[in-house]
């Protein structure tokens, strides 16, 4: 989500979600094998001859940005891939894209009958009905699919389904109801599990069966954004934005419409039920359960990514004045217990500078403990006093949270239920650096040891003289950039906390610097751009191949019309452009998967195509034409056919 103010807008909140089945590069086999990239049903399309080469180079050749009303209205893919060979062949590929269904779409259902993609359910099963317009009620179902994991299991078995691949898809909210009522944060997001199809001889992946997983159980989802595939193949999730408890401005939407929709009740929906972090866990049959972490902070949580300890996890805030934390579970494979910690820099991070890391311990909890303070009727003011106007009382700490003055005080004894249930007030009263303007997906570098933040915005709370901006928390960039940029953190072990304890990992970020930058335009462009179209803008999801030794980067911008999904090479240093999003629509969903039975995917989707008023009036009415009427959004992947000659010698 690409906005930085304290209640977001629709359309600064929208997601495009992205589903693309790459290449065989994770097995760097043979050129045979690379061949399955071709997701083609046409027969006739040319099969390289094996090669017993293994695979040397990788690289993509970039596409430009489209300026025809037609390429603008579409999910567009004119990038290629060349693969490099050790006995010096190449291969081309040519890249396209493929959905496997727009929301809204009747979809096999698992079980037999039919579904909804996309569709909202509430507590007891039902479809939630969009009443807004008389004579057309139907079934709300999402404009925005985000988060997904592609996911195989030794042993699945599917009932119709050869080679079971899953699929899990999020859909983060819905944007207006058939009257045009803005919906943004008042339905429980759905998650959805597909089975697909993989075929054996070439990638090709099709849908065959969609399960809605049940969320009754965790009380129903608070939009569910960006997500990640654990170490361990379980899907998780997200919750962004999440209510305040206080009622002060200070998060998302307000919880009784979830209350309304979900459980038929304005007063059911707890705000600290909500801005966790819910896993899927998917089963051999192609169902699936869902449970919240209630120790991970209640933050605007939005794609964590777990280290290859399978302990620790590094969590982006998708927050104005939010942080950088940081997570070590007790045990591998297991989130319910551990330690909450959040990033304070002891020197200044800039646009040139490295700044150095000290954690903060905000201490050490189990998902049980956590849960049964709220289950238990906990209230915000039984945790600590927050206050709008100063009470000029010594014993109230000045903080900021979304660029506001707070005044806050911790009850006594209440510092674990403060840690992990008003993380955001808790860790600015321990002095973290509560600077960061919507820090987004977060991702790993194995082999280099370095992690990677998408910075949607470096505005306001980081730039010296913004709105929101402390000098003590050590960010203080000399310009805005509402283009963004990507941080990168070095990883390393030997790490003590504020406390002087050791921190039991060996992927702790050390310190962080700027690795990529976007640039604002001082007038816009002819095609209504407010950023450099041939640089970053407003980077969001972001997921690294080892096999490619590609950082890939989806964008949530208002500043490109047409948002973008990029190719960041970290040894060329090349940034390539593969693909771009229908116009207002935003790149979300972006899962990259060395190797699945020898294949390499890249899924990616796109949510609320043409919602923008920059879109141009020609661009907007193809859309509507092409994503009923900009109610429905793609969940697809990227294919790569071979190009003939299929194989050819430098």
């Amino acid at each position: 989500m690409t906005t930085a103010s304290t209640q977001p807008t629709r359309r600064e909140i929208l997601k495009w979600f992205s589903g693309i089945p790459f290449l065989p590069l994770g097995a760097m086999a043979t050129a045979a094998t690379l061949a399955g990239c071709n997701d083609s049903d046409d027969s006739s399309v040319v099969t390289p001859t094996p090669q017993p080469s293994k695979l040397k180079n990788a690289k993509f050749t970039t596409m430009t940005a489209p300026t025809t009303a037609a390429d603008r209205a579409t999910t567009l893919v004119n990038s290629k891939l060349e693969i490099e060979w050790e006995d010096s062949t190449t291969t081309p590929y040519q890249l396209a894209y493929k959905p496997f269904f727009k929301t809204g779409d009747s979809v096999p259902k698992l079980g037999g009958g039919t579904i909804i993609a996309g569709g909202y359910f509430d507590v007891n099963g039902n479809p939630i009905m969009d009443k807004s317009v008389a004579g057309k009620e139907r079934q709300f179902f999402s404009d925005c699919p985000d988060g997904s994991s592609l996911i195989q299991l030794e042993g699945a078995k599917v009932d119709g389904v050869a080679n079971p691949v899953f699929h899990v898809v999020q859909f983060e909210y819905n944007s207006k109801d058939q009257a045009g009522g803005d919906t943004y944060g008042q339905l429980p997001s759905p998650i959805a599990i597909l089975t697909l199809d993989q075929d054996q001889k070439t990638g090709h992946l099709e849908l065959k069966k969609y399960f809605n997983v049940d969320t009754a159980p965790v009380h129903g989802l608070w939009i569910t954004c960006g997500a990640s595939l654990s170490p361990w193949n379980t899907h998780l999730s997200s919750e962004e934005y999440e209510p305040d408890a206080f009622n002060q401005g200070i998060g998302g939407t307000d919880p009784k419409y979830l209350g309304k929709y979900f459980f038929g009740d304005e007063t059911k929906a707890n705000p600290y039920n909500y801005g966790h972090l819910p896993e899927v866990t998917v089963n051999l049959d192609g169902t699936g359960s869902i449970k919240k972490h209630y120790c991970l902070g209640r933050i605007s949580h939005e794609l964590i990514h777990v280290m290859p300890d399978n302990r620790t996890a590094l969590m982006g805030d998708d927050y104005t004045n939010g942080g950088f934390f940081m997570f070590v579970a007790d045990k591998e494979k297991d989130l319910s217990a551990g330690t909450l910690y959040v990033a304070k820099y002891i020197n200044t991070l800039t646009e040139t500078s490295t700044a150095s890391i000290q954690w903060i311990k905000l201490g050490h909890a189990t998902s049980k403990e956590i849960e049964d303070l709220v289950a238990g009727g906990i209230k915000s003011t039984d945790i600590m006093e927050s206050l709008t106007t100063n009470p000029n009382d010594a014993s109230y700490t000045e903080i900021t949270l979304a660029k506001k003055t707070l005044w806050v005080k911790l009850k006594p004894g209440m510092e674990k239920a403060a840690a992990f249930l008003e993380t955001h007030r808790y860790a600015a009263l321990k002095g973290a650096s509560m600077a960061f303007t919507k820090m987004e997906g977060t991702n790993v570098n194995i082999k280099d040891k370095v992690a990677y933040s998408a910075l949607a915005n470096i505005q306001d709370s980081m730039v010296v003289g913004g709105k929101g901006y402390v000098a003590e928390h050590n960010v203080g960039f000399s310009k805005k950039i509402t283009a963004g940029g990507v941080l990168a953190h070095k990883l390393g072990n030997s790490f003590t906390d504020n406390e002087g304890s050791s921190i039991n990992s060996e992927w702790v970020p050390l310190y962080s610097y700027m690795l990529l930058m976007g640039e604002d335009l001082a007038t816009a462009d002819k095609l209504g751009n407010t950023a450099h179209p041939d640089k970053i803008a407003s980077p969001d999801n972001l997921k690294f191949s080892e096999t490619l030794r590609t950082l890939f980067i989806g964008e949530d911008s208002g500043n490109h019309v047409n948002n973008f999904l990029w190719a960041y090479n970290v040894d060329t240093k090349e940034l390539i452009r593969l693909l771009s999003t229908p116009a207002g629509a935003e790149s979300t969903g972006l899962h990259a998967v060395d190797s699945i039975n020898g294949w390499t995917y890249i899924m990616s989707n796109f949510q609320h195509p043409g919602d923008s008023s920059s879109v141009p009036e020609d661009v907007k009415a193809l859309i509507n034409q092409n994503y009923n009427n900009g109610y429905s959004a793609n969940v697809g992947y990227i294919t790569a056919d071979p190009i003939a000659p299929s194989v050819t010698t430098k």
